[in-house]
């Protein structure tokens, strides 16, 4: 679908000026400003980190800017709270949504203004209300269905018409895509041109250029909490775009030579195991990964990757079928027996699988290793090799701030939090390492940095086993790719023939024509 444009440069909606915005001596924004007209899709860019979270909590009332001015409709306003934010006309899609999970999709909306009568909540206006909405901004979503049981893309949905019902025109959309499909990807991109075309303004903090291409009329770009631009999304390249937020050139491509794979490291033979629902999610799963080669697979979220993971990981039984590597059995063993034996992964979810939020970057980056020298001497830590080994790791994988190494894990930005993994694992030089989503949430400075990694891994002679839900990734970066689909994998090819086309007919269940 063409990108449609709305916007009404002689109303400005939003304007803010001169921001800035310190947490003690450290300055998150510095003197930054923007303008918002009515009618746009309006981009925030920066690398992880760079202070646009901090720039549109401020405009969402989470917390007052230490200097500057905000205008909404050419008023001056102080936003101190949210529901001060929701007054002026201002709601926000948090990237880690805020839904009750056994609520409808009805009570989710309504909550905190749900209609009455009398005494009793009204829920059959409530329903005819949200259904109302819905129709007219083009968002389908079932009024009767519980969170708990509908997609990310659907609970988004939700947030979005939590915030329509409460009459806001600016909807500031944080990180929306990190978590979509690419189909709901497009949905969402259809859902802004709809809500533009109503009149409304929408502000869109992501790292993807490609959906800032295909969505906003304007990008505001900020680095390392600074204002560097705002263009006109129709007049720059990706490349222009990625070079104003980091500040070098960015290359796109990624360098791979020619390697001929060795032995097989991970082999999978048979392999059986139910979901969280007791169904069956793998029926069957044959792949191999050899040394020196990345297995990208390639499929739609839901097709079993997530099992396939936690199986050669630990963390869930194999309900048949066998998972070796070098030669090992490791299906059904705890997830220290595979570590042990040559694995190790970047998971999907950085903040229940892969870090300890509460404990420091630098107890994070052994994790798996504080028992072991150089870390250890006769079960006492050795917190300065420690130290040594983190501080080298932040800056070699360009963690920020650089100041790291001692501040719980939970206080990087989600970017910052995946490469603290990253730079783990890698570390960790395990013969399989097993990367889900290893980009998600990165910035393209960041991207770069990971990629090159990754192939590192494979040029060292390691196995990489690479589940993705970014077409392009597993394209670019794969030897090898295999189709899941059902749990079963139904296609391969070669990488450097991979096509998107092909890809997308086996993703869905089709064949490919020879």
């Amino acid at each position: 679908m063409a990108k449609e444009r709305h916007v009404d440069l002689g109303t400005t909606v939003i304007e803010m000026r001169n921001i800035t915005k310190k947490f003690g001596d450290f300055v998150a924004n510095d003197g930054i400003n923007l303008t918002v007209h009515k009618g746009e899709v309006h981009a925030i860019l920066g690398e992880n980190g760079a202070g646009k979270s901090t720039l549109m909590n401020q405009l969402y009332g989470m917390y007052p800017p230490t200097s500057g001015e905000i205008f909404v409709n050419g008023k001056k306003v102080v936003l101190d709270n949210p529901k001060k934010a929701i007054e002026a006309g201002i709601g926000m899609v948090h990237q880690h949504f805020m839904l009750v999970q056994p609520f409808t999709v009805t009570e989710n909306i309504v909550l905190g203004m749900e209609p009455r009568k009398g005494i009793s909540l009204d829920m059959a206006t409530a329903r005819k209300n949200v259904k109302a909405i819905s129709e007219k901004y083009g968002l389908e979503v079932d009024p009767d269905a519980r969170i708990e049981d509908i997609s990310v893309g659907m609970q988004q949905r939700v947030e979005i018409l939590k915030a329509l019902y409460r009459g806001v025109d600016i909807l500031i959309l944080d990180e929306p895509t990190s978590s979509l499909t690419p189909q709901e990807i497009k949905e969402l991109i259809d859902i802004m041109h709809s809500l533009t075309a109503n009149g409304k303004s929408i502000i869109l903090i992501t790292h993807k250029l490609k959906e800032i291409k295909s969505s906003a009329d304007y990008c505001t770009i900020i680095r390392m909490g600074k204002y560097i631009n705002t263009v006109d999304v129709d007049e720059v390249t990706e490349n222009d775009l990625a070079s104003m937020m980091v500040g070098r050139n960015v290359t796109f491509s990624v360098d791979k030579p020619e390697k001929e794979p060795g032995e097989p490291v991970l082999q999978i033979k048979d392999l059986h195991a139910l979901d969280y629902r007791k169904l069956e999610a793998l029926r069957g799963l044959n792949l191999e990964v050899r040394r020196g080669e990345i297995l990208g697979i390639a499929g739609i979220d839901g097709n079993g990757q997530t099992e396939l993971v936690e199986c050669i990981t630990g963390l869930r039984r194999a309900t048949g079928g066998s998972i070796t590597v070098n030669g090992v059995e490791v299906a059904n063993k705890p997830p220290r027996f595979g570590f042990e034996n040559g694995v190790s992964s970047i998971p999907a979810d950085r903040q229940k699988h892969g870090l300890v939020l509460e404990f420091s970057v630098a107890d994070n980056m052994i994790l798996q290793n504080f028992a072991d020298e150089p870390y250890s001497h006769h079960g006492f830590l050795d917190q300065a090799a420690i130290r040594k080994f983190t501080e080298e790791s932040i800056e070699k994988f360009d963690i920020r701030p650089r100041d790291c190494a001692v501040k719980p894990a939970g206080t990087l930005s989600g970017g910052n939090q995946q490469k603290v993994i990253i730079a783990r694992e890698v570390n960790n030089d395990k013969d399989l390492l097993i990367a889900v989503n290893p980009t998600r949430g990165l910035d393209v400075g960041a991207i770069e940095y990971v990629h090159r990694y990754i192939v590192e891994q494979r040029n060292k002679g390691k196995a990489v086993l690479l589940v993705s839900f970014e077409l392009d990734e597993i394209i670019s970066l794969s030897d090898r790719i295999d189709v899941i689909y059902e749990g079963r994998i139904t296609g391969s090819m070669p990488g450097k023939d991979a096509d998107e086309n092909v890809l997308g007919l086996l993703m869905a269940g089709g064949k490919k024509h020879e």
